[in-house]
């Protein structure tokens, strides 16, 4: 017959196996998971002027403000 040390010595190596592939698993699926979240296309970078319009449709500068800042982008 077997010895008892033998029995349970190999029992802790299959739990050791098992907690192996489930960590394995795990890993996959979080790997998988933030894999998906990055199909958003790039943001689109906003054009000075795109900026300027906005600022004076929020109310931060008067118009005469938007008005020369406007020139001012304009002029080459």
């Amino acid at each position: 017959m077997m010895g008892g040390d033998w029995f349970w010595g190999h029992m802790g190596f299959g739990w050791l196996f098992w907690l192996v592939i489930i960590g394995i698993i795990i890993w996959g699926i979080s790997m998988m998971s933030r894999s998906r979240g990055t199909t958003e296309p790039p943001a689109k970078k906003e054009t000075p002027l795109e900026i300027l319009k906005k600022r004076y449709a929020r109310g931060e500068i008067t118009r005469e403000e938007y008005e020369q800042m406007k020139r001012d982008l304009t002029e080459d």
